[in-house]
């Protein structure tokens, strides 16, 4: 593994959700009459900076609503939560009340964090309410289809909810808990192995530290660790290549390093041929979702025609292959990904 510092568009366009994008996310139950919507929560007069534990700008900020707002805002919160949790079951919201909205500029869907906590016994939850991206959206059943990882989001319109992935923060772990002495840090590297191959395969870019987390499980011999994705608006946009692999990113050289001390070039090709392995067999238990995600987002326009010609060009200078070169659009490119993987996966 190397790594190089990778550029990728300053600003990428928000893509609208088509009526069939919109027709697909209502056969997969994916699309919700919501009470309040994302423009909603944008009336707000002004905001306040929010910090960190350490003092830091967290590049959130805390929204101050008129006061005759802030009940029906704080009601539709509560039904969105249950629609998202429960199928629109309101009896699990009876004892919980909104404790904080806050705002994010940073990112391109300037998503609202919202924390709902349980007043009996003051457990809390997260979700976000988001612009509702094509790109995005396509980044999330890419991962509940090909990804280990289930994902719950809701859309309304132009409006995105998302459930709150838990997770250490990648940038977080490395600085205070990559190296801790009961981790296997074989393990971590494993992981970190299969998250660049499954994001390369997927198209999912721009993958720096703090656009995943670490999920930790103790098991009963050893403890488990898990990277996920938590940021898809790099969905198949970006034609640079490296935008793709998580190993150029500078902000991952931890993991790379960490990944160079700890795996032979033996191992890192029997841990991408695991992922491989196991992409096959969740595009064949879930082969029709696919199909009907292929034939929206291969209609649609989620990049410019520049950077699929670039990406198509460097697929086949990086995997020796003529035949990224007949794709179309980006679509295309990963449905060769996957054929390829599953030719390999018989072989």
């Amino acid at each position: 593994m190397e790594n190089n510092d990778v550029k990728i568009s300053k600003k990428k366009p928000i893509f609208p959700v088509t009526p069939a994008l919109q027709k697909y996310l209502r056969t997969y139950q994916r699309e919700a009459k919501l009470p309040i919507g994302y423009h909603d929560l944008m009336q707000f007069n002004e905001a306040f900076p929010l910090m960190d534990k350490f003092g830091k700008d967290s590049l959130w900020e805390g929204p101050i609503y008129a006061q005759d707002l802030i009940e029906p805002l704080h009601n539709g919160l509560k039904e969105i939560y249950a629609n998202l949790k429960a199928s629109g079951n309101l009896r699990i919201v009876e004892h919980k009340y909104i404790d904080k909205i806050e705002y994010c500029t940073f990112g391109n869907t300037h998503p609202f964090r919202i924390r709902i906590v349980n007043r009996l016994n003051d457990v809390y939850d997260y979700f976000y309410i988001k612009k509702a991206d094509a790109s995005r959206i396509y980044g999330l059943e890419m991962e509940e289809i090909l990804s280990p990882n289930q994902v719950n989001y809701l859309v309304d319109g132009d409006t995105l909810v998302e459930e709150h992935i838990a997770g250490i923060p990648g940038d977080v772990f490395t600085k205070g808990q990559l190296y801790t002495p009961e981790f296997n840090p074989t393990r971590i590297a494993k992981e970190f192995v299969k998250f660049n191959e499954r994001c390369l395969i997927m198209l999912l870019g721009d993958m720096r530290a703090y656009n995943f987390v670490v999920q930790i499980t103790p098991d009963f011999d050893d403890i488990q660790f898990r990277i996920r994705a938590i940021d898809f608006d790099q969905q198949f946009y970006e034609g640079n290549l490296k935008v793709y692999l998580p190993q150029f990113f500078k902000e991952n050289l931890p993991y790379v390093k960490m990944s160079m001390e700890q795996l032979t070039e033996k191992t890192v090709l029997q841990y991408q041929q695991e992922e491989r392995s196991s992409i096959v067999h969740r595009v064949r238990s879930e082969r029709h979702r696919l199909t009907d995600l292929r034939d929206v987002s291969s209609k649609e326009e989620l990049t410019t025609p520049e950077n699929i010609e670039l990406l198509k060009r460097s697929m086949s200078d990086y995997f020796k292959d003529s035949n990224y070169l007949k794709c179309q659009n980006m679509t295309d490119i990963i449905e060769l990904n996957i054929k390829n993987i599953i030719r390999q996966v018989k072989l």
